[in-house]
């Protein structure tokens, strides 16, 4: 596919009122790539894939027609469906022959520094503190605009180029479809092609809601993905005070049901609360054969969950065990008991009743709760019941959102169960490097355990 090359120039100064556009509408300058000031100097702006990419898929950022050696400043911009802002800057010499290439060129400094290729991407921030950027509605793209400035000042360099890049989450031919079927509410996203293909269960966090886009764009690496939610959506209830297991057995039997799903299993993919939920479920459900649990719980956390007369307790807390970090959020990483106190046996998952395998992805930075002393218990109880020791992915500098790659570091947001900001660790570079690896792993694990064969990479937008 042939690069985009973008001749733009520019002589203003750069200010707060080059923003207003930005900051009046939720839409970048989608249509407008190309700016036409008159200047003295040209520089081309060349973006592989051009114009249009799959957000978890590497952007190839290149500048050319720049003076040897000269200073600029590269900066990134997107705005969410919500209309928050998010930034980030990043100051670069040009190479002797006024060539600048990210995959060569370290930056200098600016919201990041080295040779970090996407880094203009895991490194964007909000603009109003307590942001997290996450995609609400997987058919329309984010867009992703460029700026090349002359210097190093990015508030006042003179604007060279400008480019908007489309990043969507649809792959070619992904199909989806919303599932309302007896108690089920889902979206069902399946590769292109008859299939069969292998069955993935995805489910996120205490949130709540119906996130789609970890699923979409998983479907794209071949899976028949169903997005799974359990609370606070459509007639679902309000809150998860109280869960039936009977509802996820529906949802797993439907997935099964469905002619383009491989069976005779399928996978589950759960980050936070949908962790201790996908750990509950193959501990009790039959048809798991693969689980990967991101930042997990191994005890059922805020509210009870049933089944067939059987009841895991919530896990009891102490408020008393908050810290208030110099900002003003929360740290409830000890907030929970612990797994030994006689009271919270009965809120442990039984995981050594479960048939499935699992990889346990864990971010050693992880201010939610203990995500690896979790995933060691588990470790621990399913070998000294004879079954297969879990693979254990450690990531040392990751927080507890450990997303599709380039999605950047939250720091701190509001938890829907606590009614404050809490922080939830990590360092924006190791996060990002984490979220890469463990993209690749959990797809390989997948393909591994489902029967999926060899990955399988459909055409590039």
């Amino acid at each position: 596919m042939s690069p985009a090359v973008l001749r733009v120039s520019g002589c203003g100064q750069w200010g707060p009122k080059n923003w207003m556009p930005l900051l009046r509408s939720p839409k970048l300058r989608a249509r407008s790539a190309v700016s036409s000031l008159p200047t003295r100097t040209a520089a081309t702006l060349r973006l592989e894939p051009a114009g249009r990419s799959l957000w978890d898929e590497p952007l190839r950022i290149s500048v050319g027609g720049l003076a040897p050696r000269q200073p600029v400043t590269l900066r990134a911009a997107l705005r969410d469906e919500k209309g928050a802002l998010f930034r980030a800057h990043a100051r670069y010499l040009a190479d002797p022959a006024g060539r600048l290439d990210l995959e060569r060129a370290p930056a200098l400094g600016g919201s990041f520094a080295g040779l970090e290729p996407m880094g203009l991407l895991w490194a964007l921030q909000p603009d109003q503190p307590l942001q997290r950027l996450v995609k609400r509605d997987v058919r329309t793209p984010f867009a992703l605009e460029l700026e090349v400035l002359d210097g190093h000042d990015p508030e006042r360099g003179r604007l060279l180029g400008r480019a908007v890049h489309e990043r969507h989450f649809l792959g070619p031919g992904v199909r989806r479809e919303p599932v309302r079927a007896g108690r089920v509410r889902a979206t069902l996203f399946l590769p292109p092609g008859p299939g069969p293909f292998p069955g993935i269960v995805d489910i996120f966090g205490a949130g709540g809601g119906l996130p789609e886009y970890r699923a979409s764009l998983l479907a794209g690496k071949g899976f028949a993905v169903m997005a799974l939610a359990y609370y606070n959506y459509d007639d679902l209830p309000k809150s998860m005070e109280t869960l039936d297991l009977e509802y996820f057995e529906e949802a797993v039997n439907y997935l099964l049901s469905r002619p383009q799903v491989k069976g005779p299993g399928v996978g589950l993919l759960g980050i936070s609360k949908g962790g201790d939920l996908c750990l509950s479920m193959a501990s009790f459900l039959k048809g798991i054969t693969a689980t990967v649990t991101i930042n997990g719980s191994l005890v059922n956390v805020g509210g009870s969950l049933h089944y067939k007369g059987k009841t895991l307790a919530p896990v009891g807390f102490d408020l008393k065990r908050v810290k208030v970090t110099q900002d003003g959020s929360v740290d409830i990483l000890e907030v929970l008991n612990s797994l030994w106190e006689e009271t919270e046996q009965r809120s442990i998952i039984p995981v050594e009743q479960a048939e499935s395998a699992f990889l346990f992805l864990v971010g050693q930075d992880d201010r939610n709760w203990k995500s690896e002393l979790y995933a060691e218990e588990a470790s621990k109880r399913l070998q000294a019941h004879g079954k297969e020791k879990p693979q254990i992915i450690y990531y040392p500098g990751a927080g507890h959102y450990i997303e599709p790659p380039y999605f950047p570091l939250c720091r701190a947001s509001l938890h829907t169960l606590v009614g404050r900001a809490v922080v939830w660790g990590g360092e924006p570079r190791a996060h990002a490097m984490a979220q890469v690896d463990a993209w690749k792993q959990l797809q390989s694990f997948f393909h591994k355990h489902l029967g999926g064969g060899k990955e399988t990479l459909f055409a590039k937008l």
